[in-house]
């Protein structure tokens, strides 16, 4: 699991941050202020930093100049400062991307994510139970036995493994899946898959533990 360290003084936007980040499978550390960042660098490994450029005691540059300085850390820069100067600077110090505020989370999370690969550091396996999906190999294995999965199924798969424990709405997955391999996606095609998915990587498909209904709204993967 990759390791982020957020720094953010609003309340508000660092929770809410935490919370994608932690449902597309990421480990977040959060600090509101510069001193509370250099303590964490200073104690613990991390990925990426995600920081903001202004705050209360300080500013973003000096915690990425001090990221730099412990090791292997990617910065990326979430910031409302839009003007040109900030943004060069940002760079400039080594940061590898800079993102304005209002972001669109699912491009944050894009983003996040071309980092990790750009720097091999990008998650290749996901588990759940004994199910494994190598997603650089494209393969996947319960019990160490290869499953064999159509390209809707394994995309449906990947969509869960990054949503662990949260309840997805069945519009959401329809969404997410629209079109892979192209194939025309619809409510009672979702409910076939649902139910060829089950079969393959559940030991009951009548009883299913790993991927739950949640009546009247979607599904939710794990407990």
């Amino acid at each position: 699991m990759n390791e982020i360290l957020l720094v953010e003084d609003d309340v508000k936007i660092s929770e809410s941050l935490s919370q994608l980040l932690n449902m597309h499978g990421f480990s977040v550390t959060q600090a509101a202020t510069q001193s509370a960042a250099l303590d964490a660098l200073e104690n613990a490994y991390f990925d990426i930093l995600l920081i903001d450029v202004l705050l209360p005691d300080g500013n973003g540059f000096t915690v990425c100049r001090a990221a730099k300085q412990e090791g292997d850390i990617h910065v990326i820069f979430l910031t409302a400062c839009t003007d040109e100067y900030s943004a060069v600077t940002g760079l400039d110090m080594g940061g590898d991307d800079y993102i304005e505020k209002p972001y669109r989370p699912l491009e944050l999370i894009s983003r996040i994510k071309s980092v990790l690969r750009r720097y091999g550091k990008a998650q290749q396996t996901l588990c759940a139970g004994d199910v494994s999906v190598d997603a650089v190999k494209g393969t996947v294995t319960k019990n160490g036995k290869t499953l064999f999965l159509s390209a809707l199924e394994y995309k449906l798969l990947l969509v869960f493994l990054n949503n662990p424990g949260t309840v997805l709405t069945r519009s959401r997955l329809l969404c997410e899946i629209w079109d892979v391999g192209g194939d025309f996606v619809n409510d009672n095609t979702l409910t076939v898959y649902i139910k060829r998915l089950r079969e393959k990587i559940e030991d009951d498909a009548q009883n299913p533990q790993i991927i739950r209904t949640v009546r009247g709204i979607g599904y939710k993967f794990g407990e």
